[in-house]
């Protein structure tokens, strides 16, 4: 599909905040389609495997192969109708549920067959997030960002409250194949409000003129403006650390409450919900608030009382406590998000977003998988062991976590916690961080040229 730069589509069909939400609720259908499928999917792997391991290679195989081709992405959403990439990443993600819903439907359904389904629908899922990042820039206004990231936050969140429990009680009436079906209507209805509403394409910039070429050229260009721009590149860089840190205490929750609880699968939905209804409440704070007038504060401040909640869930031993803690952890991610989302969204130029937001992506999240197939490990052959009573670290550290079962697991959630409160305040003392809205100026109308 070719590039079009006209700035608004020839239509009368809703725009703005008004198409904004449109989409908005096309998404939340979807999510909860997705989430009912991950959740349902997830009881079958364990159910044939009995293995984590398995489960953790999904996750590995969707979010790998987005990775690695996040760069085009970028420089194909910029090239393309951010609603037609948009729309083709839903599309995958419909034909990577029927394939399943065909396998399943036809005994067929093997684990791999969630490997390669996954990293199907993961490779045009890379194109999601600048897609509806750049789109968001186009179809709202600058004081509507930080509303717009909240609404799209909640929606992620509502999924995780609600789908778990819809999906145990279809599980035992319509089954996997009916839930499945479920996700496909889903997706269908996402599509349909996205050829609903008017996705206007950016009016060309200065920058964007410039930034043509090949699309091997176009794929390292955000990269190359990130580096360029040491206020984004040092921003960035603390995102990356504190994805580095968060995968070694996250990834571990379940078997970290588990372990301590004796296999209560009930406390760990409940510690899970309060996850999910902390950030939902989060994100519809932001929604009516906006967000701080300074974003680097709902960053960095935002960063620091989450980082502090993960270090409180490894102290806590407690169902009340972990709770409590879970609810203190999330609450401040959509705020994160939204105050970062802003920032990126007001000082980079519309018609480039795609290949800049790309490459944000890629820098801030590599870390990520490596943490997460770390983190195993570590649990079961470092920690673990030297946390039981009588090893090498239950000394030192168990009037803090305690000891036995999940008390190494709860130290890795202190000392990932602890960092990531060295990097949050960290970024306090960077000036290019802490100034980062007056060092770059945001972009403008009156720097766009005009259409062609």
């Amino acid at each position: 599909m070719g590039q079009t730069q006209t700035g608004v589509e020839p239509t009368s069909r809703p725009a703005g905040m008004w198409g904004f939400t449109i989409i908005w609720m096309g998404q939340l259908v979807s999510l909860f389609g997705t989430a009912m499928t991950n959740f349902a999917l997830t009881i079958w792997a364990w159910q044939i495997t009995g293995q984590a391991t398995a489960l953790a290679l999904v996750a590995f195989f969707t979010f790998a192969p987005a990775l690695l081709i996040t760069p085009f992405a970028g420089a194909l959403v910029d090239r393309w109708s951010r609603k037609f990439v948009m729309m083709l990443s839903d599309l995958a993600a419909v034909l990577s549920t029927v394939v399943v819903l065909i396998l399943y439907s036809t005994g067929n359904l093997q684990i791999w067959h969630l490997y390669a389904t996954g990293a199907f629908s993961g490779t045009f899922g890379a194109f999601q997030f600048p897609a509806y990042s750049a789109a968001v820039t186009t179809m709202v206004s600058k004081k509507q960002y930080g509303r717009a990231s909240g609404m799209l936050s909640s929606a992620q969140f509502a999924s995780g409250i609600f789908a778990p429990s819809l999906a145990a009680l279809f599980l035992a009436t319509i089954g996997i194949a009916g839930i499945l079906t479920i996700d496909v209507v889903t997706f269908l209805l996402a599509i349909v409000a996205l050829l609903a509403v008017n996705v206007p394409q950016p009016a060309a910039t200065l920058e964007g003129k410039k930034s043509r070429g090949s699309l091997w050229t176009e794929s390292v260009y955000g990269f190359r403006y990130i580096s360029s721009r040491t206020s984004l590149l040092a921003l960035l860089l603390i995102f990356f650390c504190v994805n580095l840190l968060a995968p070694f205490a996250f990834t571990l929750l379940a078997p970290m409450v588990l372990s301590r609880t004796g296999n209560d699968a009930t406390i760990l939905g409940l510690v899970q919900s309060a996850m999910g209804v902390s950030g939902m409440v989060g994100s519809i704070f932001l929604s009516v608030w906006g967000g701080p007038k300074r974003r680097i504060h709902g960053i960095l401040l935002g960063l620091l009382t989450a980082t502090m909640g993960i270090l409180f869930l490894g102290v806590a031993q407690t169902p009340t406590l972990w709770i409590v803690a879970a609810f203190f952890t999330i609450f401040s991610i959509p705020i994160i998000n939204g105050s970062s989302q802003a920032i990126w969204q007001s000082k980079v130029a519309p018609d480039v977003q795609g290949r800049v937001f790309a490459a944000r992506s890629m820098i801030a999240q590599v870390g990520a998988p490596v943490a997460m197939l770390l983190a195993g490990p570590l649990a079961d052959n470092v920690f673990e062991p030297a946390m039981m009573l009588g090893g090498s670290l239950a000394e030192l550290f168990g009037w803090l976590v305690g000891t036995g079962p999940g008390a190494g697991i709860a130290l890795m959630f202190v000392l990932a916690g602890a960092l990531g409160m060295f990097v949050a305040l960290g970024g306090y003392a960077i000036p290019v961080v802490r100034n980062v809205e007056e060092i770059l100026p945001d972009h403008t109308p009156d720097s766009e040229l005009p259409p062609i």
